[in-house]
Formats: C-alpha cells, sequence, structure tokens
C-alpha cells in the first residue's frame, strides 16, 4: 500500500522524528564506533599507564554496648567517621613516628563498614611495607581509642550508680537515726508514722542493693566490650592484576565512549538537520525516487557486492536511456554529494545511447571525477562546459552537473532542461534542498525524478509523491511544462515563432491547453517526467 508523502504541514509536521532520528544516528557509526574506541583505548592506558599505588587491608571487629539485632548500621557509621578523625590520624602517625600532618594523612585512607561489627580499612602507602606499617598503625589506633572510649563511658556510669547509692545511704541513716528516737507507745498516730519509717528504710535498703548490682555490671560489661574489640584480618598488601584492571577500566571507558558518541551523534543529527529518509528527501525536492544505489567503489570489490551493484547501475541505466530517447530536449544528470558515482552513472548512459549515434557528455562537474573516470568505448566523447558550444547538432548531449554550494544557477540550463537529481542521502540539508528545487524551478529544469546514492539500507519509507509541488510553480505555463515533461511549455514555445513575446492571445491559448489538458493527467506519474511512480 502506497502513501502520499507530500511535505507536511507545520501543524502536523512531529516535533522530533525519532525514525530519521535512529536512521541518521545509524548512519553516524563511524563516529560513535570511533568514540567507543578512543574510550577503550584510553582506559587501558590509563591502567597501564597510571597504576593504583599500594594498598593494604585490615579488617578491625568492633564491639558496641548498645548492639542491636535490628540495628540499620548507625554505630558502624559513627565508627567509620570516628575513623576519619584528626585525633586518630594522629595517634597512628605518633606510632609511625612520621612527621606528616594528620590532615594529609587522612586522604591516604578511608574506612568501610562491612556490617554492623565489622569495619575494614583500606590504607596506600609509598611502598607495601609503607602501606602495611599504616594499616597496622591505624587498627591499633582505632581499637586503643575504642577501649578507651568504653571504659571511660563504663567507668562514668559506674561513678554515677555509687553516687546515687551513697546518697541513698545517706537518707538511710537518717531513716535508722528516726526509727531509734522514737519510744513504743499505744498512740494509734505514732504506731502509723514509725510503721512509714520502716518501709521507707525498707525501700531504700532495696534501691542501695540495686544501684550496688548496677555498678557491678557496669564494671563487668566493660571487659567483655574490650575482649570484643580487636583485629580479626591482620594487615596485608593488596595485589593488583594489570590485566584484570586494563580490562575493568578499557570497559569503562568503552561504554562512557559509545554514550558520548551516540549522544553527539544524536544532537549533530537533530542539529544539521540532514534528510536521510526517502520520504524526506522526496518531499524535499518534490520530486520522487525512482531508484536507489550504492556509492561507486573506488576499487573493485567482492563478488557478491559487485554483482549486486552492477545489477542495479544497468537497471539505471535502461531506465535513463530510455528516458533521454523520449525526450525531445537535452537531459542533464545533476549531482549532490556524490559526483563519482554521477560520473559513472552519465558514462553508461552514454555508452547505452552510443549505440544510436554520437554521444557527447558535457562536463558541468566542478571537480575532475569525469575526466578521471573511465571512457565509455564508442562514439561517446566528454568535453567540458566551456567547449558544450563546438558540439556538433547532430550529436545527442548528456551534460553533467552539481547542485552543491556556489553552484551557477543560470549554468545549469546549458547543461539540460531535463535533469535527474543524484542525491546523496544525509548529505545536504533540508534548507539546501528546498534551495535546489526552488532554483531549478526559477530556471523551468523539469526534474525528471531523484536517485538517491548510499541511502539506509533498513529504510521502508515511501519516496513517491503523489501531489504535484505547487509552492515552486509560479503560474500556469510553469505547470503546463511540468504535465508535458518539458522546461517551457506549448504556449511559450508558440509565443517565440510568433515574435518572442508572449501575446495575450497566446497567453490564452497556453490557459485554454491547460484547463483542457489537466483531467487527462494522471495521478500515478511523477511530476514532470514518462517515468512511472512505482
Amino acid at each position: 500500500m502506497t502513501t502520499s508523502t507530500t511535505p507536511e504541514s507545520p501543524a502536523t509536521a512531529p516535533l522530533l522524528d525519532l525514525q530519521a532520528l535512529v536512521v541518521a544516528v545509524r548512519r553516524r557509526r563511524r563516529l560513535w564506533c570511533s568514540m567507543a574506541l578512543l574510550g577503550l583505548l584510553i582506559g587501558a592506558a590509563a591502567a597501564i599507564l597510571m597504576p593504583p599505588p599500594p594498598t593494604a587491608v585490615t579488617k578491625v571487629l568492633v564491639a558496641h554496648k548498645e548492639d542491636q539485632p535490628n540495628d540499620t548500621g548507625t554505630l558502624i557509621r559513627t565508627d567509620v567517621a570516628l575513623l576519619g578523625t584528626t585525633r586518630i590520624a594522629g595517634q597512628a602517625l605518633k606510632a609511625l613516628k612520621s612527621p606528616e600532618k594528620p590532615e594529609d594523612f587522612i586522604q591516604d585512607y578511608r574506612g568501610t563498614g562491612l556490617t554492623n561489627n565489622l569495619l575494614q580499612i583500606d590504607v596506600t602507602g609509598r611502598s607495601e611495607a609503607e602501606a602495611v606499617a599504616r594499616a597496622k598503625a591505624l587498627a591499633d589506633a582505632f581499637v586503643a581509642d575504642h577501649v578507651r572510649r568504653m571504659r571511660e563511658t563504663a567507668q562514668a556510669e559506674a561513678k554515677a550508680l555509687l553516687d546515687q547509692r551513697d546518697r541513698m545511704r545517706d537518707e538511710l541513716a537518717q531513716v535508722n537515726k528516726a526509727i531509734g528516737d522514737r519510744s513504743p507507745k499505744s498512740d494509734p498516730k505514732a504506731s502509723a508514722s514509725l510503721e512509714a519509717l520502716f518501709a521507707r528504710r525498707a525501700e531504700l535498703t532495696s534501691r542501695i542493693t540495686d544501684f550496688d548490682q548496677r555498678a557491678a555490671d557496669a564494671r563487668t560489661g566493660t571487659p567483655r566490650l574490650v575482649a570484643g574489640t580487636q583485629i580479626v584480618d591482620a594487615p596485608r598488601a593488596v595485589r593488583h592484576s594489570l590485566p584484570k584492571a586494563a580490562a575493568t577500566k578499557a570497559g569503562i571507558g568503552l561504554v562512557l565512549g559509545l554514550a558520548l558518541g551516540l549522544a553527539l551523534a544524536a544532537v549533530g543529527a537533530v542539529v544539521a538537520d540532514r534528510p536521510v529518509l526517502r520520504r524526506e528527501i522526496a518531499a524535499n525536492l518534490g520530486a520522487s525516487v525512482i531508484t536507489e544505489l550504492r556509492r561507486a567503489p573506488r576499487r573493485p570489490a567482492g563478488r557478491w557486492h559487485s554483482r549486486r551493484t552492477r545489477t542495479a547501475y544497468e537497471r539505471l541505466t535502461v531506465t535513463l536511456a530510455r528516458t533521454a530517447r523520449g525526450s525531445a530536449e537535452p537531459v542533464s544528470l545533476l549531482e549532490l554529494g556524490c559526483a563519482r558515482s554521477t560520473s559513472v552513472i552519465a558514462l553508461n548512459v552514454a555508452g547505452a545511447l552510443a549505440a544510436e549515434g554520437p554521444v557527447a557528455v558535457v562536463d558541468g562537474l566542478p571537480g575532475p571525477e569525469l575526466f578521471n573516470s573511465r571512457q565509455t568505448p564508442g562514439d561517446t566523447t566528454v568535453v567540458s562546459g566551456e567547449r558544450a558550444d563546438a558540439v556538433p547538432a547532430h550529436v545527442r548531449r548528456l551534460g553533467v552537473g552539481s547542485v552543491a554550494p556556489g553552484t551557477a544557477w543560470t549554468d545549469l540550463r546549458y547543461l539540460g532542461t531535463r535533469t535527474v537529481l543524484v542525491v546523496r542521502a544525509g548529505h545536504g540539508s533540508a534548507a539546501w534542498l528546498h534551495t535546489v528545487a526552488r532554483q531549478l524551478a526559477d530556471q523551468r529544469i523539469a526534474v525528471v525524478g531523484v536517485v538517491l546514492i548510499d541511502p539506509d539500507p533498513r529504510d521502508r519509507t515511501d519516496g513517491t509523491l503523489w501531489d504535484r509541488p505547487r509552492t515552486a510553480l509560479h503560474g500556469p505555463y510553469e505547470r503546463l511544462a511540468w504535465q508535458h515533461g518539458t522546461s517551457q511549455p506549448r504556449a511559450e514555445r508558440l509565443a517565440r515563432q510568433h515574435g518572442g513575446g508572449t501575446s495575450h492571445a497566446v497567453q490564452a491559448v497556453g490557459e485554454a491547453q491547460l484547463r483542457a489538458e489537466r483531467p487527462s493527467v494522471s495521478a500515478a506519474r511523477a511530476p514532470g517526467s514518462d517515468q512511472e511512480a512505482r
């Protein structure tokens, strides 16, 4: 099922065509593959040229009084933070007898909480022996500081409990004295007061006993915490594998380079706005894509690739030769970004036409691609644009030119009034394709069709225009020329035969022909050509 691919209005055009973006990024695979390879090489070079410094590791088991099974790691994170203080760093440097500043030493090690009670310490040094010595001194300093803090906490807690017990004892002595001063009486009120003093004495005795027990527990718990905090993995040097490090960093560089390359390719595709799909190129040029070809190889390719490419070029040669034979006016090939492929196509078409008579290929290309190409055998000659007037009238002419930036638009008409655009996909921007279509329309050069070079192999969009382009046509004579496949309408030729000017009567004849012939124009034919749309 074919659909119309006329240019969409700004209101219906999508803000970002994801299909075109994916194709554009895929076509720029050289960029992101190069970036990925560059990242791979940089990562491998960084691993080789900048090896990690000698490192030692040790593990410390830390016991906390507040340990709970449901602890979320708050205590071990506190220990990690304490490890990074200047006090512990200074104690380790003092044990090492090093003049280094604690602030600088902190940058050479780090602590990691593996579990709620297991702390790993990584230390770097100028050598493996120095790193191991630093790790041992740091672990000893941390254990000593942790034990000291635990003992100070236990002593402070026991002292507070004992002070509270002494206050209770003083109060108990006062209660005992009050009881001893009372004499037994039969007064009920005196008996009740004495019973209250006995109850208070029993309560104070119980609390004193409790404070004694708690103080004893506080002292008893400290040895357990001290014994539980110890170095469980002696400091040892970490062995670094150069191949493993190189592979790891190379993989990271590959991923980062690939991501950066894809981002640059996507941004470049959006900013450059270079159409790559058939429907976009056909819509911007206002002409249908008649065939797709690969770029002409600079050197012989493989057997399968050469046969497939040769078959495609032969089919196009037959089509263009048929178009040139059926046209009463000169036909030209205008290239955009594919001068070599256009030269090969022109020589092939000239060789096919040479069987019927002499053919002259007018070279209007800015470079030497056509003269350096293989000459077609037969009655075919290649002449430059300056010598085009010297070609005899009986020799069939086939013009070859360019519509790249810097083209002299007024010279294109001398190459041929009917043209086939040979465009490389993704070479020209959308604005330049619009410029080409407008300039060709202004020069009254009918576009037979578009030959797309180096298309995307996964492109499944339609490149056929079913509607006539109206933006580049200025009047009934231009539209009449498009319908008849000529650059000059019949009315204009009739006016030139009657004295060069276009009279009102001749214009009326042209408009009458336009109205008469418009219903007979088939909508399934490409604009300005006898090539059926497929």
